[in-house]
């Protein structure tokens, strides 16, 4: 058995860049797959909000380890492919991203008054138009905390990835407390790590939240 030595520190720092870049990859292409599932769950046409709403309750009803346990373990059995672990965890996150940013867009799409999408029509502009400069704009402002709220759960969701072997923060502190045996002292060094990125988001949500309400 071994103390707690310079390695060990920066080898959380080696698995907290990839925590960055997994929640970096994540965030980025979640919000595509969000924005698109968004505008199709507002469509006026049925057929495409059905759709979108099956994904929804599809992805929604699996856990997030039972995604990141079919993309690292399933898609070598099912169809001959091996995954790199990054690869695996980053579809896995943008895809619980993707569901849950979908949701929060749309409900700050919904919010929207329709008589904005009736006065962008009156005055000549398309759909696309209407939702890029009167619709979209204002939609932002409301989901916005929200849409940080869930960053922040995001960043301690990738814990999770440390199950499938990424080398995440998560997963470097586990490497160090099997070494060393200093469960206590190595776990709460990474949960200080996370409470220092998670904590100023959490207030600056909530200082969205309330200036956004006109309560702040």
């Amino acid at each position: 058995m071994r103390s707690l030595s310079t390695v060990d520190l920066i080898a959380f720092l080696y698995g907290f860049q990839w925590t960055l870049v997994l929640v970096v990859l994540s965030f980025f292409f979640g919000g595509l797959l969000g924005l698109v599932l968004a505008l199709l769950r507002t469509s006026p046409f049925l057929p495409l909000r059905l759709f979108a709403a099956l994904i929804l309750q599809v992805v929604q009803g699996v856990p997030l380890l039972a995604l990141l346990m079919f993309f690292y373990f399933g898609m070598p059995v099912f169809l001959g492919v091996e995954v790199p672990s990054l690869a695996a965890v980053t579809v896995a996150f943008s895809i619980y991203s993707g569901v849950f940013l979908g949701e929060i867009w749309r409900g700050g799409i919904q919010a929207v008054k329709f008589t904005q999408w009736e006065a962008g029509a009156s005055l000549g502009l398309s759909r696309y138009e209407q939702f890029r400069f009167i619709i979209a704009p204002q939609a932002l402002k409301i989901s916005l905390p929200a849409t940080v709220g869930f960053l922040v759960q995001l960043i301690k969701g990738t814990s999770l990835a440390a199950v499938v072997g990424f080398v995440e923060l998560t997963r470097a502190g586990q490497i160090a407390a099997a070494a060393t045996f200093q469960q206590i002292l190595v776990y709460s060094i990474v949960a200080a790590v996370y409470f220092a990125i998670c904590f100023p988001l959490t207030t600056w949500s909530r200082s969205l939240e309330a200036r956004l309400n006109g309560t702040g």
